[in-house]
């Protein structure tokens, strides 16, 4: 993925516009992909070093340096790199250390220190190579790491990803995004959101009347700590934006050295939208575990991952994880994991029980949130349960039991 600063982009009366490859500078760009591509494919089995040396060696027009930075960027990340099959760097400079001390202290004052003869005899001892000996020394810095493999693409295909990755840059300087979505489908309504889920994204959802969804999104420059972890999750979010039939985001974003305030504005869609639904939302890890340890409980509950919505007009709406069925009544109670969210989320989540969901339904949530769960009275159909570390089957089956018995 591209970082901000390998973004071209232009700034207009308050707004921030990606500025794209067209005409001269797209087969300029392509040209240079060829050429990277090319020169990593003869580095296969070299070191790193090796190879961003030669990278280094092609000239490039000084208009085009960000765009050649950022093409290199993204090969040198389908790059797949490894140590050298040595003994452990740290062993092999530890015994060099050593032997290079002991023949220090049998040489005579005056005699010169023989840098070859400590690794030779080093290596003999080891059954190596001194080449290879040497080659070991720092095998564990990355520039010694060697090229093993090149994940397969061509100049267009990494010129592609080159533009589909610069709004994604732009959404790494982000406060807040707003997206209007329309889906073909509830299943692919589903599918965005529990991929919002899966990503562990703060947002809101709302149902506007034409019948899109208005999605409100933090972004990494709201936060105090882990901006680069969060804003890689966002921005792993616009390729699922683009698979939906059509989408307007609008994002407030901080720019430059100075963080100068900017709106950023997208929008596109795709005709292929209704397959998107049909695919099962892959869950969390917290969330896969919890459903492996219910099933295998001795209770009168069934479990399987929801795919249901539960809005409340006005006022939000939640994707609840997994749905429970009571089989002697039938009764279900939903369960959505909120794990390591913001306290801010809880407190939605608690005034869409508050102001009239009907849905039962059990919020679990990280105690790292310092919430109580008695903030949710028992007169109501929603209920939290605070966990320490792993969710409980045990006590999550306890809690679902006390929400359907509530009138």
């Amino acid at each position: 993925m591209l970082t901000a600063d390998l973004v071209r982009v232009r700034r207009r009366k308050g707004e921030l516009q990606v500025i794209d490859l067209n005409g001269e500078s797209l087969e300029r760009a392509v040209s240079l992909a060829a050429v990277y591509i090319g020169v990593a494919e003869e580095h296969v089995g070299k070191t790193r070093e090796q190879l961003e040396g030669a990278l280094d060696e092609i000239e490039v027009d000084p208009g085009d340096q960000k765009i050649a930075m950022g093409i290199r960027k993204l090969l040198e990340d389908r790059c797949q790199f490894e140590e050298p099959a040595t003994a452990s760097p740290e062993e092999l400079r530890r015994e060099v250390f050593l032997k290079a001390v002991e023949l220090r202290r049998a040489a005579g004052n005056h005699e010169p220190f023989d840098r070859d003869r400590v690794l030779a005899e080093v290596a003999r001892a080891r059954g190596l190579d001194p080449l290879v000996l040497e080659a070991g020394l720092y095998a564990d810095l990355r520039s010694s790491n060697l090229l093993k493999a090149i994940d397969p693409t061509t100049p267009e295909g990494l010129l592609e990803a080159y533009r589909a990755a610069l709004p994604q840059a732009v959404l790494l300087r982000a406060v807040r995004v707003s997206v209007l979505v329309r889906c073909s489908s509830s299943g692919a309504y589903r599918a965005l959101f529990h991929k919002l889920k899966f990503l562990r994204l703060l947002y809101d959802i709302h149902r506007e009347e034409d019948g899109r969804y208005r999605i409100e999104i933090d972004g990494p420059f709201s936060m105090f700590e882990a901006v680069t972890k969060y804003g890689l999750k966002l921005a792993l979010l616009l390729p699922h934006l683009e698979a939906c039939s059509e989408y307007e985001l609008a994002a407030d974003v901080r720019w430059g050295k100075e963080r100068e305030k900017f709106l950023f504005k997208r929008k596109g869609g795709s005709s292929y939208d209704q397959d998107r639904g049909l695919e099962a939302p892959r869950m969390a890890d917290e969330v896969a575990g919890l459903l492996k340890g219910f099933q295998q409980l001795s209770s009168p509950w069934t479990v399987a991952p929801s795919s249901d919505l539960l809005a409340l007009p006005g006022v939000g709406l939640c994707v609840p994880d997994l749905a429970f069925v009571h089989g002697p009544s039938g009764a279900r109670v939903y369960l959505e994991v909120m794990g390591f969210w913001s306290r801010e989320a809880v407190w939605k989540r608690v005034d869409l029980v508050e102001q009239g969901l009907s849905e039962k339904i059990l919020f679990a949530v990280s105690e790292r949130l310092r919430v109580s769960e008695e903030v949710l009275g028992e007169g109501l159909p929603g209920a939290l349960y605070v966990y320490k570390g792993v969710m409980s089957p045990r006590l999550v089956a306890e809690r679902i039991e006390a929400l359907r018995l509530r009138s």
